[in-house]
């Protein structure tokens, strides 16, 4: 069975969006351990937002150069649950549609590698809710950035995380990777 990856940046202060303040701390040592991610999952799944953001971002950026990651981002099996989204102009890019639980638990099911998921939003939460995710990675970044946080649209809920590795950089991010806690 397939595993699914949450990976998210966030700063201190929760916040996930406009991550433009990770550029600083995207060194080779993040690059490294962001290509570990990416060579071990052949999937990428996301919500709309995060769809828009990366289709907007990816196709523009060089191929060749295999430091953007471009090559991987733009040819990569694209999954966005979306019930808006109906023709896809990114490369590869498949809309789920039905039941989001229903149609992720096939995915998982079917042979392959990895499925990563970048962000933690309304998507994420209920694949986490539901049992499906396997693992979420927060990179917390040493910066208190202000703006919302990530827990401003999941307040209502509650979901418990087992700490199961650590990675601490050079550059002071620290990449915390949780399971979800039996239930």
């Amino acid at each position: 069975m397939r595993r699914i990856i949450s990976s998210t940046y966030i700063t201190l202060d929760g916040v996930i969006e406009d991550p433009a303040w990770t550029m600083p701390y995207f060194d080779d040592e993040a690059a490294a351990f962001a290509g570990q991610q990416t060579d071990a999952a052949d999937a990428l799944l996301m919500g709309r937002r995060t769809y828009d953001g990366f289709a907007a971002a990816w196709p523009n950026m060089d191929e060749s150069d295999p430091s953007t990651g471009a090559a991987y981002f733009n040819n990569v099996k694209k999954y966005v649950a979306s019930t808006t989204l109906t023709d896809p102009e990114w490369n590869n890019t498949e809309v789920l549609q039905g039941d989001l639980i229903e149609e992720v638990t096939k995915l998982k099911a079917q042979d392959g590698r990895d499925i990563l998921m970048y962000g933690y939003g309304v998507v994420t939460h209920a694949l986490v809710e539901a049992g499906l995710v396997d693992e979420v990675r927060f990179w917390i970044h040493p910066v208190l950035q202000g703006g919302p946080s990530v827990s401003a649209p999941l307040a209502d809920a509650r979901t418990t995380l087992t700490l199961v590795d650590t990675t601490v950089m050079k550059s002071g991010v620290i990449v915390a990777c949780y399971r979800p806690a039996p239930r």
